[in-house]
């Protein structure tokens, strides 16, 4: 049942479709799978099984912890995304973990060692990796420059548009986001205090710009967070 579930899951990712049918069958006996619930940690980048993790369902973040001990999220893990080590080797000096935001997730994974030997073995998919890598790393530094460059407000904006944009429903058009992050976790994601994000929050309620909720957060006008 397991192997069909890989297969599936590996087959409907655009990182493997340069891989033929017998090429994924064969990457299905040495990938893991395993589902984890809301609260669970399920990568530690010291560990010393370096791995490389497909999220194929819900939602995950990866927490980065300083000398100090003190906490940040780093990333926002959701559907198709790649998390842990994605350079390919392991990072001694990086102190972080994922931890499942979600009611579930579903993972797969890959023993680096693997991983390696199966982008030796199909430079189509080294080519798509390298692709997809990069972009993600993009994706990171464009989120460094806001923090730098933009003001508290206008990030959690467009925190909520990009959110939005990849997570959330289109109903009589308002646009309905599954709420899984506290507002603890979108103060840490637009680097600010928990107060500032609880005001700025408030403010946009007030505004009608959306709608607060444990479970869901309801954008009526999704437009009026670009102006």
């Amino acid at each position: 049942m397991y192997d069909e579930l890989k297969y599936w899951y590996l087959r409907d990712h655009k990182l493997f479709r340069a891989l033929s049918f017998g090429q994924i069958k064969q990457l299905c006996i040495i990938t893991g799978f395993k589902k984890a619930a809301k609260g669970e940690i399920i990568y530690f980048s010291d560990s010393d099984v370096p791995r490389i993790f497909l999220l194929k369902k819900g939602a995950i973040k990866i927490v980065a912890v300083d000398e100090h001990g003190d906490e940040t999220i780093k990333d926002i893990i959701r559907k198709g995304d790649l998390f842990g080590e994605l350079a390919l080797e392991a990072d001694k000096e990086v102190n972080e973990y994922a931890k499942v935001l979600s009611d579930e997730v579903s993972i797969c994974s890959f023993l680096i060692s693997d991983f390696e030997n199966l982008l030796v073995k199909n430079p189509e998919l080294a080519l798509s990796y390298t692709k997809f890598v990069g972009l993600k790393m993009k994706r990171i530094r464009n989120s460094y420059t806001n923090l730098i460059s933009k003001d508290a407000k206008t990030r959690l904006y467009q925190f909520l548009t990009e959110w939005s944009e990849r997570d959330g429903v289109v109903k009589n058009g308002a646009v309905i986001i599954e709420n899984y992050l506290t507002q603890s976790d979108i103060a840490q994601i637009i680097c600010t205090s928990r107060q500032t994000a609880t005001l700025l929050l408030n403010e946009m309620e007030s505004n009608k710009l959306l709608v607060y909720g444990r479970k869901e957060i309801v954008i009526p006008d999704p437009i009026k967070l670009r102006t």
